[in-house]
């Protein structure tokens, strides 16, 4: 490995030079030629590292200044291009490290009892690149009450790159890990299907963990309660052995696999969501009151109004607009977010604070929540009901004509909200149509908004964030909650309103934190790889089109494809490698900006409800800028929130894996009924092993095996993101319309299988791949 050669070189050559005792390198202007430190040296010193690194940290280390800042910078660069380290603004890392906390799953002990751990997340679609193995150091001496981890356990690890040239050479972990906290325990209760034996004593439990498959349990007499043949229950292990057969007992019988309650407690369990709250969470939960006007500003007389989902049960913004009197800001507006004050209700290191942390974020399923916080806090007190005093934390801005901000002041306030209203009403309204409760806020509350959304419009289009505008599938449940359609609802003004307004607040946020030195969990999406930039140029270049000339990255860059595309049969395949080119968002204590947004600093505020960083976020404005005293801990470092970052990015995309899991064994359930009928779709993925297919109508994903694709040896081309067929040259690449038939549907894997009919982008293709090694997948 390349990683492994730079360690290697760098250990026979020389060190980065201390400044102990002596005068500091920046002030060294030159170095002779032969003392440059070599690109090996440089990976090396910033892979060793264990705080920020960025080219002032390189140059002093190694003593270089003066002009020779050029030269390093030159090299920099040379060494990003080639892949070896990534840059997130101004600070580097080696291309294949790991952050240096990461939240991790325990998966076995070696043959020295050592126990080893594997990241949770480990981003691999191709399956080359095994998730690294981190060996977990024990204390000598734990604390009192600490808990003891074993195999099955999920923890948060502060990591240190192996160094032992021996043992990376006889392939051992390449990281030590020390134990920050335990998170998760191994389960004791399982979910599975309950299969009654043949004769009635007994049966067996398959669990819906597909971790777990092929490992069923045995149920001996009597003790299968009340679970008949087929139903999702409940178990606990009662018997674990290492070789043989385990034994179960029935707890809970969920009843049938077709009900949406069982489909969503699927997930729930799969994916190892607390969903019961603790004891002490629920009791200061139901003895917590509501907070006093003591200490606040009262802006109850303000017209700010809530505009969510017609299903929302919990309203956690309100906006406001009005347009500014100031003559030095002639066409200007002041727009007002007021948030709920949930800090005032769940204070640090309490039970609702620990139940919180450890959830993450709400989860949304098509027919439940499960929630951050307990219903006393998220749909009573800490939600901003029409016409009931609540109290907020309120970002006011004033905006210039264009909709750039001129500054902004934050306040803790009493608010009265004066409507409760849909995306559909409140869009309705403006459209001329307005009803009961929209119509005596139509001038005063809602025209003004809308005029300041047309200000921000323009500020935003000038910002030129990436233009991704990709819909969004709905299921909609009949009355006994199985699924009745799927609908892709309309992207109204209403929504972009209040996604423009909350943007806004979330960037005052960060700024105001950074301008009094708080730490705080910045929202962060990185800029593409250079690995994925190349590949999207080599699928531009198989379409005819050539990739935007180089510069500095940005997301008008993007734009620009997807202009020139728009009108084009390769508009849906465009956009699929476009979107599939970007790194993934999550939460941080570093700033390295978020990309997609075109924003250099960014935090999320607008929703402490559902989301763990938005709480930390208020907490930490509430003590910088002395709103209260139940802020942020002045104890609370960057360190501790780096840490925090880690396990809220892990809880989101688990609740993420487990609403689209729900979502797609509930389609999966919808259309078991309709085998053999006819669907449009298109290629929505490409592996060796066959073509992904997204339906047209539903968004329901299902495969084709390359096996059925037809007499032909089909070729994986990484390049075209396509299945090519060796003798036939007919090839099937991401994006193509295909016509497919409905084979095989499984509820309980919410998988479909399909067999390819026609495809509108079938082609015969000359140019097959890039050099190296073929990849095929076998036909019949």
């Amino acid at each position: 490995m390349k990683t492994r050669a730079a360690s290697a070189a760098a250990s026979k050559t020389r060190k980065p030079r201390s400044n102990k005792g002596g005068a500091s390198a920046l002030h060294q202007k030159h170095l002779p030629e032969e003392f440059l430190p070599t690109k090996e040296q440089i990976i090396s010193f910033i892979a060793e590292s264990t705080g920020k690194v960025g080219k002032r940290e390189i140059a002093r280390a190694f003593g270089i200044g003066g002009g020779q800042r050029i030269w390093l910078k030159r090299i920099l660069k040379e060494l990003e291009d080639e892949g070896a380290i990534d840059r997130r603004k101004k600070t580097m890392h080696r291309a294949d490290m790991l952050p240096p906390v990461v939240l991790a799953d325990i998966t076995m002990r070696d043959k020295d009892g050592e126990l080893i751990a594997k990241p949770t997340e480990w981003d691999d679609p191709d399956g080359n690149s095994p998730a690294p193995r981190i060996v977990i150091m024990l204390p000598r001496r734990p604390k009192p009450g600490q808990p003891v981890p074993g195999v099955g356990d999920q923890v948060l690890l502060r990591l240190e790159v192996n160094r032992d040239r021996d043992s990376i050479e006889k392939h051992a972990p390449s990281y030590t890990g020390r134990i920050i906290k335990v998170l998760a325990k191994t389960r004791s209760i399982l979910l599975g299907i309950y299969r009654a034996n043949p004769d009635g004593n007994g049966g067996r439990l398959v669990p819906v963990d597909k971790k777990l498959l092929g490992r069923e349990l045995t149920i001996r007499p009597g003790d299968g309660g009340e679970a008949q043949d087929g139903d999702l229950v409940t178990a606990s292990v009662t018997r674990s052995t290492r070789y043989g057969t385990s034994t179960a007992k029935v707890g809970e019988r969920l009843g049938s696999l077709k009900s949406e309650r069982a489909v969503s407690l699927v997930a729930i369990h799969a994916h190892d969501i607390p969903h019961v709250f603790s004891p002490a969470a629920l009791r200061e939960a139901e003895e917590t009151k509501p907070v006093s006007l003591a200490g606040r500003e009262d802006w109850r007389t303000l017209p700010l109004v809530t505009i969510d989902p017609a299903d929302a049960k919990d309203h956690d913004d309100a906006v406001h607009a009005a347009p500014d009197t100031d003559p030095n800001n002639e066409g200007g507006h002041i727009l007002t977010v007021a948030i709920a004050d949930v800090a005032a209700y769940v204070r640090p290191g309490t039970g609702l604070d620990k139940d919180a942390l450890e959830r993450g974020n709400s989860v949304y399923f098509p027919d439940r929540v499960v929630p951050m916080l307990p219903e006393r806090i998220s749909n009573d007190l800490g939600s901003l009901r029409p016409l009931e005093d609540r109290p907020a934390l309120a970002v006011r801005i004033v905006l210039d004509i264009r909709g750039f901000k001129r500054r902004h002041t934050f306040h803790r306030i009493m608010m009265r909200s004066a409507a409760k209203l849909s995306y559909q009403q409140a869009q309705a309204a403006i459209d001329g149509m307005p009803d009961d409760v929209t119509r005596p806020i139509l001038d005063t509350v809602l025209r003004p908004l809308w005029d300041a959304y047309a200000a921000l419009t323009d500020a935003r289009d000038e910002r030129d964030p990436l233009a991704l505008d990709l819909p969004e599938r709905k299921l909609i449940l009949k009355p006994d909650g199985s699924l009745d359609r799927v609908i892709m609802p309309e992207r109204l003004d209403a929504h972009k309103l209040i996604e423009e307004c909350m943007i806004l607040a979330n960037v005052c946020a960060a700024e105001s934190l950074e301008q009094a030195g708080s730490p705080l969990i910045y929202r962060t999406h990185d800029e593409p790889s250079l690995e994925k930039l190349r590949a999207l140029g080599e699928v531009l270049a198989s379409i005819g089109m050539k990739s935007p000339k180089s510069g500095a990255l940005a997301p008008a860059m993007f734009n620009k494809i997807l202009a020139h595309v728009e009108n084009s049969p390769n508009r849906d395949f465009i956009n699929e490698v476009v979107l599939r080119t970007q790194a993934q968002a999550e939460y941080s204590a570093d700033n390295y900006g978020h990309f997609g947004l075109n924003l250099r600093r960014y935090a999320h505020f607008t929703s402490p409800i559902r989301r763990y960083a938005d709480l930390i976020v208020h907490r930490g404005l509430i003590r910088a800028l002395k709103l209260g005293s139940d802020g942020l801990s002045s104890h609370t470092s960057r360190e501790d929130l780096a840490e925090v970052a880690a396990q809220i990015s892990a809880s989101e995309r688990r609740a993420m894996a487990a609403e689209r899991e729900t979502t797609d064994r509930l389609i999966a359930h919808f259309m078991a009924d309709q085998i053999g009928a006819n669907f449009t779709g298109r290629i929505a993925g490409v592996t060796r092993a066959g073509l992904f297919v997204k339906l047209a109508d539903t968004g329901a994903d299902g495969f084709i095996p390359a096996s059925t694709l037809g007499q032909d040896f089909f070729r994986y081309d990484e390049a075209q993101h396509a299945l090519v067929g060796s003798r036939s040259r007919i090839s099937y690449r991401l994006g193509d319309s295909v016509q497919v038939r409905l084979v095989e549907a499984v509820p309980i894997a919410g998988a479909l299988r399909f067999e390819l009919l026609a495809s509108a982008g079938a082609r015969k293709t000359y140019k097959v791949g890039r050099p190296g090694k073929p990849k095929f997948a076998r036909g019949r």
